[in-house]
């Protein structure tokens, strides 16, 4: 969707000299015949990357990430959920231990963990290996060139088509999770609980919350992965004082758990009014998505979000740590942040000159880009905004927008 648009408007803007034809539609829809998706394995990997085995290998990283520091976090994913399902009785996260505590013991503050870590090791296993795999499915699809421009999206698209199918793998036991930690009396162990909901209400007591989960675990998912990665671009690219390669793999790591933070901070805001419903539609029997909405209200569905984004903050972080710590351990590929690839580097090269505009669509007239501001900025910009301001501007193209903009 998004070439074939930016590809229209940069035709009305840009053109060669007279008598030459443009190679600018080139730079967005060029697909690379024929390329090779399999890169050989460098020396001392032990795969290729892209091959069966790095995908499979991928699948177990995110089993260890996933499964391990959810579980981790029980207790206070626990606190939260009351928080979220009873806030008349557990006031804030401090109070919320404190009565957890007070009525079933310090042991009480382990409840769920056993379906928290098979759901979420499964949930891990989709999210990360299938990640990869679309990733390069799409790469494949959109070509080297336009695979770099529209990076981000790239991510977004990939990250969301794996969540999809990790969200299946991890409702059922996500179910019985939160029945467990909020439903008092109800069950304290996973075989307890599980034949209990089946009897009850049957296998739709497993995936009820499949669409709330959905809702929360996919915008969650896109934010966690294309903030990750841009934010690992950014800190080798502003703030680490030496490049990617000449970074030993223990400061690697640092700069993984440091993009990791960022990242869940932004993934626990996205997802949080989502992770409320899950919750409060999992304590009880027979209830609606519409009227959970309409019991929490606006404000209700953010409770608990201080605890959720010191949990999902450092659990997100714990995660990229140990997603990248088992590529180091395993010798497995780990490619360098994206690099813009030498054909549309060479193409960049070229001067285009502006032509007469028939139409400027209006999202254009706010873009003011001249060429001699645009150099040190321009490699921050994406898509038709990188090639335009890579353009020598005439005060022609200004002065046709500003006629369009009084019409």
């Amino acid at each position: 969707m998004w070439p074939p648009l930016f590809q229209t408007a940069a035709c009305d803007f840009l053109d060669k000299p007279k008598g030459q034809k443009s190679e600018l539609p080139q730079i967005y829809n060029q697909l690379v015949p024929g390329r090779a998706m399999l890169a050989a394995a460098a020396e001392g990997d032990s795969c290729e990357f892209g091959s069966s085995k790095y995908i499979g290998l991928c699948c177990l990283g995110g089993v260890l990430s996933c499964g391990l520091t959810h579980t981790l976090v029980v207790p206070l994913d626990l606190v939260k959920c009351r928080l979220q399902v009873n806030p008349a009785k557990y006031k804030n996260l401090f109070n919320g231990f404190k009565v957890t505590i007070a009525d079933e013991g310090s042991r009480g503050l382990a409840k769920g963990w056993a379906p928290t870590f098979f759901g979420y090791s499964a949930q891990g296993c989709f999210k990360f290996g299938l990640y990869e795999y679309f990733k390069i499915v799409y790469q494949g699809m959109l070509g080297e060139e336009n695979a770099y421009l529209y990076r981000t999206w790239l991510y977004l698209g990939a990250s969301a088509s794996a969540e999809f199918f990790a969200d299946i793998a991890l409702s059922p036991m996500e179910a019985i999770k939160v029945k467990i930690q909020t439903t008092p009396g109800f069950a304290n162990t996973l075989r307890e609980a599980a034949p209990k909901m089946m009897q009850e209400e049957g296998v739709s007591a497993f995936f009820k919350s499949l669409v709330p989960l959905w809702l929360r675990q996919i915008p969650y998912t896109m934010m966690k992965f294309a903030c990750f990665e841009k934010c690992v671009e950014l800190l080798y690219k502003h703030v680490v004082p030496k490049p990617r390669a000449e970074c030993t793999k223990q400061e690697q790591l640092v700069v993984t758990f440091a993009a990791g933070y960022i990242a869940g901070v932004f993934c626990a805001i996205v997802s949080h009014p989502a992770d409320s419903v899950v919750s409060k539609l999992n304590q009880a029997k027979g209830t609606s998505i519409g009227g959970v909405l309409k019991e929490l209200g606006f404000m209700g569905m953010w409770k608990g979000l201080g605890p959720r984004i010191i949990m999902i903050g450092t659990l997100t972080a714990l995660q990229w740590f140990i997603y990248d710590s088992v590529k180091v351990a395993l010798r497995m590929p780990r490619p360098p942040p994206p690099e813009m690839p030498e054909s549309l580097k060479k193409k960049l090269q070229q001067n285009f000159r502006p032509r007469q505009m028939k139409y400027v669509p209006s999202w254009w007239l706010e873009i003011t880009v001249s060429y001699s501001g645009a150099r040190t900025s321009v490699e921050n910009l994406s898509g038709p905004l990188y090639l335009l301001a890579q353009t020598k501007w005439t005060g022609r193209i200004h002065n046709t927008a500003r006629q369009a903009k009084t019409i």
